[in-house]
């Protein structure tokens, strides 16, 4: 997958883009292979699915994301999917396949990240059922609306044709996704996989600064309505505000309602700052900045958002600009279901115990237990939690590292990933004989 990108030099494998259909082929390919019944929805989405005979069960699906930010690292959202198809190989080709006691469909989602339109979840959500006819509007940089790129894509690219990716939740059992950790935390634990008990909420924001365009030579100080530095300000302010809420929350019941441990998880980053006209001799007219907050805590997440803006509008008001703040997008935390937590603690502790010469564990597992982990990262499982129960298995990453060329799972890490899906999908889904 690696080698599928639109960008030269580097991975870049966006929504609709051509890359993403040159995936889609191979995906398709490898879920053949695998003894999968294979389509694509209208929303991009990629499925294989083995259907048993005479069965009634729910479905388990299985499936993480095939899009990618840009200048990517090479297993994010790809990990999760060739680890379902190629644990679904191994029951075709080892005779367990005709086993399956209820439907296993795997699903590579077309857009995870947001990256084209500033959305995320496109794919999933509109498999869960909650993907808004409204999306269809929203325009990418260039100006071209969802709609617009699935019609040019021969894709429907209307109302009825989003409600037809529609499941419904009487059909589906279950959401399993794999995923590689995005953090450091599985490294220093020295254990190559981790269970996920929930993800954190997560907001984006726009904030729009205008102030007044001018000539950067004859424009004095005491003059100026500087967007730039406004924008710069608020930036500083937010990184003070997430790192000492404290200092920040100034009504009683903001500051009476947050313990240690609910403020732990909150992280707030600025990923994104656009100018104009962005010249050297210019002082800018109008500033735009990107702002992402998450938490473990909605209501830490919420109040946070509500201070930042109240400050936006104070430290604007007080440098004569104009500001704005957009709501971009909004999901809540997301527990995993307890039940198939444990089957997946369960599984992953198996794996690991087969996976060096005589059973004895996996070479780079140091702990007897199976780490039980809070996701920082939005993953598809939270839009598929509102069709059905979900559970997630983290795979160690070095460094910690993701979003970045740099990202590197170990082999035997990989292996052991496959290897705990195999003994999950075994378990709970393949009939004895």
């Amino acid at each position: 997958m690696i080698q599928i990108s639109d960008g030269e030099g580097f991975l870049e494998r966006t929504f609709l883009s051509p890359a993403s259909f040159r995936a889609t082929d191979v995906i398709i390919s490898w879920m053949k292979d695998a003894g999968l019944t294979t389509w694509v929805d209208q929303m991009g989405n990629i499925h294989g699915r083995f259907e048993p005979s005479n069965s009634t069960d729910k479905a388990l699906l299985i499936g993480s994301h095939m899009d990618t930010v840009i200048d990517a690292g090479m297993y994010d959202g790809a990990l999760g999917i060739i680890c379902a198809i190629s644990a679904l190989k191994v029951l075709r080709v080892t005779g367990k396949l005709q086993r399956l006691t209820r439907p296993v469909e795997v699903i590579a989602f077309s857009d995870e990240e947001g990256v084209r339109f500033q959305t995320t979840f496109l794919g999933s959500a509109a498999v869960a059922g909650i993907l808004p006819e409204s999306i269809l509007q929203v325009s990418d940089k260039s100006g071209t609306t969802v709609q617009e790129a699935l019609r040019l894509n021969s894709f429907e690219a209307s109302a009825a044709a989003l409600g037809q990716v529609k499941y419904s939740p009487e059909s589906v059992g279950s959401y399993v996704e794999v995923h590689l950790e995005q953090g450091p935390v599985l490294e220093a634990l020295r254990y190559p996989l981790g269970v996920v008990k929930g993800i954190a909420g997560q907001t984006r924001l726009k904030v729009i600064v205008d102030g007044s365009q001018g000539h950067a030579g004859t424009v004095p100080m005491k003059l100026r309505r500087d967007p730039m530095v406004a924008a710069a300000e608020l930036v500083v302010t937010l990184e003070g505000l997430c790192k000492d809420p404290s200092r920040f929350l100034t009504y009683d019941e903001e500051c009476g309602c947050f313990t240690e441990e609910s403020l732990a998880g909150l992280v707030c980053t600025v990923g994104e700052l656009l100018t104009w006209p962005s010249a050297s001799n210019v002082i800018p007219g109008q500033v735009n900045f990107t702002v992402d907050i998450r938490a473990m805590d909605d209501l830490v997440r919420e109040t946070i958002v509500a201070s930042f803006s109240r400050i936006v509008m104070q430290r604007c008001d007080h440098r004569l600009v104009d500001c704005a703040v957009e709501h971009k997008h909004s999901a809540a935390a997301t527990p995993c279901d307890p039940e198939l937590t444990a089957q997946l603690k369960r599984a992953t502790r198996s794996a690991v115990s087969a996976m060096a010469p005589g059973g004895h564990g996996h070479a780079g597992a140091e702990s007897t237990a199976t780490p039980v982990l809070m996701s920082g990262a939005g993953h598809d499982a939270m839009a598929m939690a509102r069709l059905t129960r979900v559970g997630m298995l983290f795979v160690r990453c070095r460094g910690g590292v993701s979003h970045s060329p740099e990202e590197h799972v170990a082999e035997d890490d990989v292996w052991a990933a496959g290897l705990a899906l195999l003994r999950f999908l075994d378990q709970h889904a393949v009939a004895e004989l």
